[in-house]
């Protein structure tokens, strides 16, 4: 059987775009170029920028094409004529098409800026072709940007480009720019099926769709893998030998894969990844497969039912929806970026199973995370203890903890360790924390906000002033306040003078927070709005230190008999955690 020469071209070049309405999701720039054309609008310089296989260059050598047919008509040409075959083929002395990356010197451009004025030898417009512009280095754009500016008459620069952040913005102001869009998926399981057809294939519909969605919106790379799967395969192409070819699992195995995660089966997760690469499933394809799946599961769970998913077919959208629905998004997000990072990680990494299997277990001991969040809304306001139950755990996780508004809790790594000893009784632990004593007292200033005032801010009131901001500062707060001085520098305005060697507890007393509740007390007391400064007295004398030691350090410290440690159930359960050795035991305070 003879096959002609022309099946020997991959399909990529077979089946380039030669019109304008062929150029595949690119409408806006088709008709942009065609009204240009056919009202004598067009520009010196264009950029087309976009990702690649979206027809960039296709439409660079169509408008090409449009500027220079004898028989263009509305600003199609004809390709029919020596000008038009001559563009296509990419030998037409008039089209140039400059590689860029393997012409970004200086010299280059100054080999076109010599050749530039030359006339074009049998066409109206002579056209440079420049695809991966941005390769240019900088002294070639600098050496470029004369001849962009006011190029000789009939002469055009069309710029192709996938980074055209790397393109100097002299250059970017000297162009019009067009954005090619990526292509949707439909629109490549459409020309697939029309290339499949010309070349005499039978192709499953979901085979097409796989290697669409594979092609990531770029026609060029859709093609290419078409030609290598129509070349694996035989007559009938098949979903499968679209996996085998690609390395990846197939749409039921990744829903299994998921649900045994979701129901924090870690035996049956793994299993199937085991099953999975067993079949000849590539471990880095499947990641990507899982990571896109998850990415349908943060689509689903927002609500963005018009956004097409990306690691199974439309027909699965209504299976995905329960599984969106009980994970949760704040959930989906975390296994999503769990997965990311094992990608990462993974890259010529020589246990890149390990890590795999270590991120789907890692997903498996997620806990329901927006449960989890709405609970801790609930603690920090106060109202979760009593209205809301903590989120469902499973068999082998730790027991829900007490609401931190009863209890302090310590943290885990401080946790003694199970011990078959009595239990440890504790000395209760105060409630007011700063933090609480500000939001109780925010509360109590609401509810009494139409109480009569207390005190004035006047002169003579600074003993009560003084004594209305200890009663209610907090045990954090009040230390501070124990060598202050009040003073009244206006009306409705209270200084806080602190002695020249207190500048720590003026700084503490300065923060926003601290003042705030300051002047939050004095308003509630006044009855009216109240200002208070915080300074340091320089007038005033220094405080001796020794008469600003606390109680604690003036009480005797009696030694204890390093034997009665053997009888303390928490002194022998912090020596088994923290494995330490008891030197000697002091007891503060005077107990007699």
């Amino acid at each position: 059987m003879d096959i002609p020469a022309s099946h020997y071209t991959v399909l990529a070049r077979r089946f380039r775009p030669q019109t304008f309405d062929e150029v595949i999701g690119q409408q806006h720039v088709a008709q942009a170029l065609k009204n240009a054309i056919a009202g004598g609008r067009v520009a010196h310089a264009y950029l087309f920028t976009g990702v690649r296989g979206v027809g960039k260059t296709s439409m660079a050598r169509i408008f090409a094409k449009a500027l220079n047919c004898p028989n263009v008509v509305d600003g199609v040409p004809c390709n029919a004529c020596e000008i038009c075959n001559g563009v296509s083929a990419g030998n037409d002395v008039d089209v140039l098409e400059i590689d860029g990356a393997s012409n970004n010197g200086v010299d280059n451009i100054r080999d076109i800026r010599a050749n530039v004025g030359v006339k074009s030898m049998r066409s109206r417009h002579k056209v440079y072709i420049i695809d991966e512009v941005h390769m240019l280095s900088k002294p070639a754009f600098n050496a470029l940007l004369k001849t962009l500016e006011e190029p000789p008459p009939n002469v055009l620069f069309v710029f192709c480009t996938t980074e055209p952040q790397k393109i100097l913005d002299t250059i970017l102001s000297r162009c019009q720019r067009f954005d090619f869009a990526s292509i949707e998926t439909q629109n490549i399981v459409q020309r697939l099926k029309e290339i499949a057809d010309s070349e005499g294939y039978q192709v499953e519909p979901d085979a097409l769709e796989l290697v669409a969605r594979r092609a990531g919106g770029s026609m060029r790379d859709s093609q290419s893998l078409f030609d290598q799967l129509l070349a694996f395969g035989s007559e009938t192409i098949t979903a499968q030998d679209v996996h085998r070819l690609l390395g990846t699992a197939d749409d039921e195995r990744l829903t299994t894969i998921v649900h045994a995660l979701a129901r924090r089966d870690r035996e049956a997760a793994l299993a199937e990844l085991d099953a999975a690469l067993a079949d000849g499933v590539q471990l880095s394809e499947l990641t990507d497969q899982l990571i896109h799946y998850f990415r349908d599961l943060m689509i689903i769970a927002s609500n963005a039912a018009k956004v097409p998913l990306q690691s199974v077919a439309e027909i699965r959208r209504p299976e995905l929806s329960p599984q969106a629905e009980s994970w949760g998004l704040a959930t989906i997000v975390a296994a999503i970026q769990i997965l990311v990072e094992a990608k990462i990680r993974m890259f010529r990494a020589p246990y890149a199973r390990a890590m795999a299997e270590l991120a789907l277990v890692r997903i498996t001991l997620l806990e329901n995370l927006e449960d989890l969040a709405a609970l801790i809304r609930d603690l920090a306001s106060g109202d979760g203890a009593q209205t809301r139950p903590a989120p469902a755990s499973r068999p082998s996780a730790t027991p829900p903890s007490r609401p931190q508004s009863d209890e302090r809790r310590e943290p885990p790594s401080r946790r003694p360790q199970a011990s078959t000893a009595a239990p440890i009784t504790r000395p209760p632990v105060a409630e007011d924390s700063p933090r609480k004593s500000l939001d109780n007292w925010e509360k109590s200033a609401q509810s009494d906000e139409k109480s009569p005032p207390s005190i004035s801010i006047l002169a003579g009131a600074e003993e009560r002033i003084r004594s209305e901001l200890t009663e209610n500062s907090d045990d954090t707060t009040r230390p501070h306040l124990k060598y202050v001085s009040i003073a009244i520098s206006g009306p409705n305005q209270v200084d806080l003078l602190f002695p020249p060697n207190y500048h720590f507890p003026k700084q503490y007393c300065d923060r926003p927070e601290i003042r705030g509740r300051f002047e939050s007390i004095l308003t509630k007391a006044a009855g009216k709005p109240v200002k208070v400064n915080i300074r340091i007295d320089h007038s005033a004398a220094p405080v001796s230190a020794q008469t600003d030691k606390p109680a604690a350090e003036s009480s005797r410290v009696s030694r204890v008999d390093l034997s009665q440690a053997d009888h303390d159930t928490f002194v022998q359960q912090a020596v088994s955690v923290f494995g330490g050795t008891i030197k000697q035991i002091d007891r503060i305070g005077d107990t007699a």
